[in-house]
């Protein structure tokens, strides 16, 4: 299973994929959002039940499901999401001129996942769209896949050693990001105006390649010292990410200038206010 955030004309849907059951459920805040444009989804959204409910009898919140998401305060929360099919439904009883988009956008969404099942490869070139999409250059977008790529080579090892909760994966990058970068993931996003966006996809090219460096440290030391569960991980990312922060800091001091900066991607409006 695996969660992801899917673009429709430029807006976010979160989004979740079970592989078991090879479908994606879509967080049905998220969709009416985009489809009202209303300033309280949630509200809405419990407004429209009740609304269902008493013209049609049906009752949506037992054909819908529930899994966790990212919340805008980062925290993972348990969200209302529908399989496409049950969306359809959700969509019907919304009054938008975006219906009829959103439709094919879901019809094409679940053609593609199928096609990149069938070829992982897809899945890579769909990541590169979607980064050319928001103005990124070939040559972060190359560092990003790199990076994205070491970064898969170490959660795989972690899964292998006992890993397996996703606190325990947030703590344990923590750890290597603290070291590497001398600030927490959640500082390095404050640093950089970040509410619920990916740390990653708003890094220099510089910052997504010490990133690197110091996951793919992490790695090849856990790995060489059979590092096994929590605990033995964490030492390992210690190292790891003191190489890359002995790094840094020597690039540092030939250059003057800093590699962590509070740069980002965000829309212009997003970045005077964070000047501020």
């Amino acid at each position: 299973m695996k969660n992801a955030i899917k673009l429709f004309e430029q807006q976010k849907v979160r989004t979740h994929w079970d592989a078991k059951e090879e479908k994606w459920y879509f967080s049905i805040i998220d969709v009416i959002a985009i489809l009202t444009d209303s300033s309280n989804p949630r509200d809405y959204w419990f407004k429209m039940k009740s609304r269902v409910r008493s013209e049609d009898g049906l009752e949506l919140s037992t054909i819908c499901r529930q899994f966790k998401m990212k919340a805008t305060d980062g925290k993972m929360r348990k969200t209302d999401v529908a399989e496409t099919e049950v969306l359809l439904r959700i969509i019907q009883s919304i009054p938008s001129p975006k219906a009829e988009p959103f439709k094919q956008w879901l019809a094409k969404t679940g053609y593609e996942r199928m096609k990149e099942i069938a070829d992982p490869e897809q899945s890579l070139d769909r990541a590169r769209e979607n980064w050319q999409k928001l103005g990124r250059s070939e040559k972060w977008i190359q560092q990003r896949m790199t990076g994205q790529e070491t970064r898969n080579k170490l959660t795989d090892y972690w899964k292998e050693s006992g890993i397996e909760k996703t606190d325990e994966f947030s703590f344990l990058t923590n750890i290597i990001h603290s070291e590497w970068a001398g600030l927490s993931v959640k500082q390095h996003k404050n640093l950089k105006g970040l509410k619920t966006q990916n740390l990653r996809d708003h890094m220099s090219e510089a910052e997504l390649i010490f990133t690197a460096l110091a996951e793919l440290s992490t790695r090849q030391i856990a790995e060489t010292e059979q590092a096994k569960g929590i605990q033995q991980n964490a030492v390992a990312g210690k190292k790891g990410g003191k190489i890359a922060k002995d790094a840094r800091l020597a690039l540092e001091n030939k250059t003057g200038k800093k590699v962590i900066t509070g740069e980002s991607f965000l829309p212009p409006s997003k970045q005077q206010k964070k000047l501020k």
